[in-house]
C-alpha cells in the first residue's frame, strides 16, 4: 500500500511539472504586445474654441412723455396780398403872396398863379424821369407820368420853377415848393363818373411865390 501511494504521487508530481512546463513555453513563445502608434495628426493644433458671442451694449429706452404739451404749435404769420401797381398823378396849386407877407409861411390874401411852371421829377433806378406842367387860371397843374407806379413814388418830388409875373417870381419854400415837395397819396379814389380811373392820385403843396424883396403894397 505505501510503495501504491508513493507511485500516486509521483505520477501527480511528473504530470504537474508537465504542465508547469507547457504554459511557460506558451508564455515565452506568444506574441509581443503592439505598441500604440502616433496619430497621423498629432502636428495639427487642435482649433481654437469659440469664444463667446459679444453682446452689443443695449441703449437705454426713452420713455415718451405721459403727457403732450399743452402749448399749440406755432402757425404761420398770414399776410394781406400785395396791392396791385397803378400809374401815379399828381395834383397841386400855386400862389401869387401878397406883398405884405413877404418872408412869411402863409397863403393869407395870396391869389391863383396862372402860367406858373412846376417840374415833376423821379429819380428812381430804373428810369430818371423829369416833367414840366403850367398851371391853368386857378393856379392848378397836374402830372401824369406813364413811366411811374406806385412802387416808385417815394422817390418823386415837384420843384417850383419860374413865375409868369415879375412882381411875384421867387420861389418859396412854404410846403417844400423850392426844395422839392415828397409826393402824398389822397385818401379817396379818383373817379370818373362810376369809373375808378388807372391811376393813383397823390398831392402836393400848396405851392407859392412872392416878391424879391418886400415893397409897398398899391
Amino acid at each position: 500500500m505505501a510503495s501504491l501511494l508513493l507511485l500516486q504521487l509521483s505520477v501527480l508530481l511528473l504530470i504537474s511539472t508537465v504542465f508547469a512546463t507547457e504554459d511557460s513555453s506558451t508564455q515565452s513563445h506568444s506574441p509581443p504586445a503592439v505598441a500604440p502608434q502616433p496619430s497621423p495628426y498629432h502636428h495639427l493644433t487642435p482649433p481654437p474654441s469659440p469664444s463667446p458671442a459679444v453682446k452689443p451694449p443695449t441703449q437705454p429706452t426713452v420713455k415718451s412723455p405721459p403727457h403732450p404739451p399743452s402749448t399749440p404749435p406755432a402757425t404761420a404769420p398770414s399776410y394781406p396780398p400785395p396791392t396791385p401797381r397803378k400809374f401815379v398823378a399828381v395834383q397841386g396849386v400855386v400862389y401869387c403872396k401878397s406883398c405884405k407877407y413877404v418872408g412869411v409861411d402863409t397863403l393869407m390874401g395870396a391869389a391863383p398863379l396862372s402860367g406858373a411852371v412846376v417840374k415833376l421829377q423821379c429819380n428812381n433806378t430804373k428810369y430818371h424821369l423829369e416833367e414840366q406842367a403850367m398851371t391853368d387860371k386857378n393856379g392848378f397843374f397836374f402830372f401824369m407820368p406813364h413811366k411811374v407806379t406806385t412802387s416808385g413814388s417815394h422817390k418823386c418830388k415837384v420843384f417850383l420853377v419860374s413865375s409868369p409875373l415879375s412882381i411875384c417870381n421867387a420861389p418859396t419854400n412854404l410846403n417844400s415848393g423850392a426844395a422839392g415837395a415828397t409826393l402824398k397819396a389822397t385818401k379817396s379814389p379818383v373817379t370818373t363818373g362810376d369809373k375808378k380811373l388807372p391811376f393813383k392820385l397823390f398831392t402836393v403843396g400848396p405851392f407859392a411865390f412872392e416878391p424879391l424883396k418886400k415893397l409897398p403894397c398899391k
